[in-house]
């Protein structure tokens, strides 16, 4: 019995190593967020509060370091039926979303994004549950992608 996905021997187009400093950027903020609010508790003097703060800012700091590995571990493949996306290190998960079943595709660019010159691609299918975003995209190639899929997509609901 072979492999069906074929993990070992496919090609992964990953996604701009850019990407890692918006991602690593809204990681921080946020932690120092909650590390200023935690830090409210010392007002009642208790040793929990600093406990609680240090620990905010040791887990943050952990989350910030390995953001660049994550953002390598984002990748897609397409396939001769679907497009298979890949993202996680510990947890991995793939998802593979038949061209035929595509009804949107859509190129979103935030700010922050759109400053580093880049694009999130999300596709959505007729399952509630199914939206799917590639984050991290070069721009030309986000809308190269965004025609190709399109094209096939149509392609696959007329043979339907």
């Amino acid at each position: 019995m072979t492999d069906r996905l074929d993990l070992d021997g496919a090609s992964w187009t990953g996604i701009s190593p850019k990407y890692k400093w918006p991602e690593m950027v809204s990681y921080a903020l946020s932690g120092l967020v909650v590390a200023a609010l935690s830090a409210l508790t010392w007002l009642a003097g208790e040793w929990w509060g600093y406990a609680l703060t240090a620990v905010i800012v040791v887990v943050t700091i952990l989350v910030v370091a390995f953001t660049p590995r994550r953002v390598r571990a984002i990748g897609y493949q397409l396939r001769d039926d679907d497009l298979l996306v890949r993202r996680g290190i510990l947890f991995l998960r793939f998802v593979a979303v038949p061209y035929g079943r595509m009804q949107l595709i859509d190129v979103n660019r935030g700010p922050v994004v759109r400053a580093l010159g880049l694009s999130d691609l999300k596709f959505v299918t007729a399952a509630a549950a199914s939206a799917v975003t590639i984050p991290g995209v070069p721009a030309d190639d986000a809308e190269r992608l965004r025609d190709r899929l399109v094209e096939l997509a149509e392609s696959r609901r007329a043979g339907l």
